[in-house]
């Protein structure tokens, strides 16, 4: 198959000129080029021009959760082969990290090469904004577009009410699209496809958020199972239990991904300030650089919470995300560690400073 022709069949999947200047040299040795639309076990599925192809992924350093394979991923195969392996992966565009769960310093890439991240937040459940957060800044620190889709808006009939969740939405996501969508009654959903079609879209949310029936309206078809939610507390089980990529009908390609039950940031400071662009703002207005916003004078964060200009949920959730970050940062970063261990000493030391001033003044 000629370079046109193969360049042609794998364009659905996002293939362009770019990734084809960049596989250059594994094309002059032979090697297949493909999109991985799934991995399990060591093991994955790569769309290419001669079909979906199964590939070992052994090659590419299996130790390191942050160089394996992942879905989304564009890749170099080998031909021919039983096994087959995939050589290596071409450098990635954007990618999604969280922490891992486990005690380890370690990050997780959850897909790989994203335009859009839609994040489903369910409107079963009462709204958690500082999940939405959270979520947010996962996106942005990827370098991909985030979206936040409210799902299941048929459960909200009233126009005012759902209005006034949007509203709330859209000052938790500054310069973030916020749509009310219903996957079971089609509303919203074509201004959703329009945002996302042509490019690569990533499924984020919380099992029983509504993922997989999103999925489907999107696709549609029936591909993802669907699984009722408990009424309880709107929570469902991992219906996916696999990252898949899947062309939609109108153009582009959907990763739906298992619902996160948690969201561990992993070196995510960028995307941090994105969510919180107006704290950022204000900060530069503080009378201290380094100005922790907590009681220091001359603090304009402080005086924009005084005056009612920025709420107190808002300026928790920055600090919160902000000290879960440095954390996950000092554990790989012994640079950082060393500064934040003298940050703490500094503020001991003036904090005790402060208290004995205040002592001498009671004499």
């Amino acid at each position: 198959m000629t370079s046109t022709s193969a360049s042609a069949a794998l364009a659905p999947y996002g293939w362009d000129e770019a990734w084809a200047d960049e596989f250059t040299p594994y094309d002059c040795e032979g090697l297949l080029a493909g999109r991985v639309v799934r991995v399990d076990r060591g093991q994955c599925d790569v769309a290419t021009a001669d079909g979906v192809l199964r590939a070992d992924t052994a090659f590419v350093t299996p130790h390191d959760p942050m160089r394996v394979v992942c879905t989304g991923d564009w890749v170099a195969v080998e031909p021919a082969g039983s096994p087959r392996y995939v050589r290596t992966y071409l450098p990635r565009r954007t990618a999604f990290v969280r922490s891992t769960s486990s005690k380890r310093s370690e990050g997780q890439i959850l897909a790989a090469n994203v335009d859009h991240a839609i994040i489903a937040v369910s409107l079963a459940v009462e709204l958690d904004l500082g999940r939405v957060e959270r979520f947010l800044a996962l996106a942005w620190e990827s370098g991909a577009q985030p979206v936040v889709v409210l799902t299941k808006a048929d459960l909200v009939p009233d126009a005012v009410t759902l209005g006034h969740l949007v509203q709330d939405v859209e000052t938790t996501a500054p310069g973030v699209p916020v749509l009310a969508v219903s996957a079971v009654g089609g509303d919203g959903l074509d201004v959703l496809t329009a945002v996302v079609c042509g490019g690569t879209s990533v499924l984020l949310g919380q099992s029983g958020a509504g993922k997989s029936t999103l999925a489907n309206a999107l696709l549609g078809d029936d591909v993802m199972e669907v699984q009722a939610t408990r009424d309880v507390d709107g929570k469902g089980r991992h219906t996916t239990t696999t990252r898949n990529l899947l062309l939609m009908p109108g153009g582009g390609v959907l990763i739906d991904t298992p619902g996160l039950r948690g969201v561990g940031l992993w070196d995510a400071g960028t995307g941090v300030g994105q969510v919180f662009a107006e704290i950022e703002e204000l900060a530069d207005g503080c009378r201290f650089h380094d100005c922790a916003h907590v009681s220091e004078p001359g603090c304009a964060v402080l005086a924009a919470v005084e005056a009612g200009e920025l709420p107190v949920r808002r300026l928790e959730s920055y600090r919160k995300l902000i000290r879960e970050n440095q954390w996950i940062v000092a554990k790989t970063d012994a640079r950082v560690r060393a500064e934040i261990r003298k940050d703490w000493k500094r503020k001991g030391a003036e904090g005790r400073a402060a208290m004995e001033a205040k002592r001498r003044g009671w004499r």
